[in-house]
C-alpha cells in the first residue's frame, strides 16, 4: 500500500519559537491559514522553530512564506529520531537558502536516511537573515510528507 502525502502540522503538532517580538505575531500564526497574521522573532541570530510529532514522520517538502526584508536567508534542518545512536539528539538533516521575497517558496527534502524510522521532531534554524537587526518573520509554514 502507497502512503499519501499529506499536511505534518496538526492541532498535535507542538510548536516551539526561539523568541517573538510580542503577542500579536506569536508561533500561532505560523500555521493558521491567514495570509495578514505572522510570526515575527525578536532580533539577534540564530532563531528557530521546532515541530515536534505526535508520531514518525517522513517530510518530503517544506514551504515557508517570509516578509522580504526579513528572511532566513540560511537555514539549517535538524532532525529528532527515535533510533540509536542518535536517539535524542538533534542531528544535522539538510541546509536551505530561501531568497529574499515576499512569495512562498517550497523546498523539496532528500528523507532517504529516515524514510524507515522517520522523524519525530524538526527545527529550522535561522543561521543568517536580510533584516540587519537578525529579525525573522515568516507568514505561513507548510511542511507535507508521510506519516508512519
Amino acid at each position: 500500500m502507497t502512503e499519501v502525502e499529506r499536511s505534518l502540522i496538526d492541532a498535535e503538532t507542538k510548536i516551539k519559537v526561539s523568541t517573538t517580538l510580542d503577542k500579536s505575531v506569536g508561533k500561532k500564526h505560523l500555521t493558521d491559514g491567514d495570509p495578514g497574521t505572522c510570526w515575527t522573532s525578536q532580533q539577534g541570530i540564530p532563531q528557530y522553530i521546532q515541530l515536534q510529532f505526535p508520531a514518525p514522520v517522513v517530510p518530503s517538502h517544506l514551504s515557508m512564506t517570509f516578509q522580504g526584508g526579513f528572511v532566513g536567508t540560511k537555514c539549517r534542518l535538524e532532525v529528532l529520531t527515535q533510533r540509536a545512536p542518535h536517539k535524542g539528539e538533534w542531528q544535522l538533516f539538510a541546509h536551505v537558502f530561501p531568497e529574499d521575497v515576499n512569495r512562498k517558496q517550497t523546498f523539496g527534502l532528500d528523507s532517504s536516511e529516515v524514510e524507515s524510522t522517520g522523524l519525530v521532531g524538526l527545527k529550522l534554524v535561522f543561521e543568517e537573515s536580510s533584516d540587519f537587526f537578525g529579525r525573522i518573520t515568516v507568514y505561513d509554514l507548510q511542511l507535507s510528507g508521510i506519516v508512519l
